[in-house]
């Protein structure tokens, strides 16, 4: 079994889409309006609209509340890329900081409130 994606749920599909093209860098595929895929050589961040998941009734995720689940990328220099980001940033968790175990992560929230975290590992 292999992990195929992650994927949010929100109501401004165009506008999460954005946020995560700007953070990864990646353009998104969009094969229609109310669904969008970036795809990293890793696994893939879907986004799609709450129409996408209606027939799921009263079980539907429910958007903008995630408050248990962190989206990870690993990145090169974490410091570079806040630098890069901190523009669209406007909620900022922990700015670069290296952890206990060695990584070096700042995360932050998206538009509709996960929390993302950039993070790199010791060298060698």
């Amino acid at each position: 079994m292999d992990l195929a994606s992650i994927r949010i749920i929100t109501h401004d599909v165009d506008r999460l889409t954005r946020f995560y093209e700007e953070v990864t860098g990646i353009t998104a595929i969009r094969p229609v309006p109310v669904f969008a895929e970036l795809r990293t050589a890793s696994g893939i961040l879907a986004i799609a609209s709450t129409a996408t998941v209606a027939a799921l009734g009263n079980n539907a995720p429910q958007t903008a509340s995630n408050n248990s689940i962190i989206i990870e990328f690993l990145v090169r220099d974490v410091d570079v890329e806040f630098d890069r980001l901190h523009h669209v940033l406007d909620n900022v968790a922990l700015r670069p900081t290296t952890m206990p175990w060695g990584n070096r992560s700042t995360l932050f929230r998206d538009p509709d409130g996960n929390l993302v975290n950039l993070f790199s590992r010791p060298a060698p």
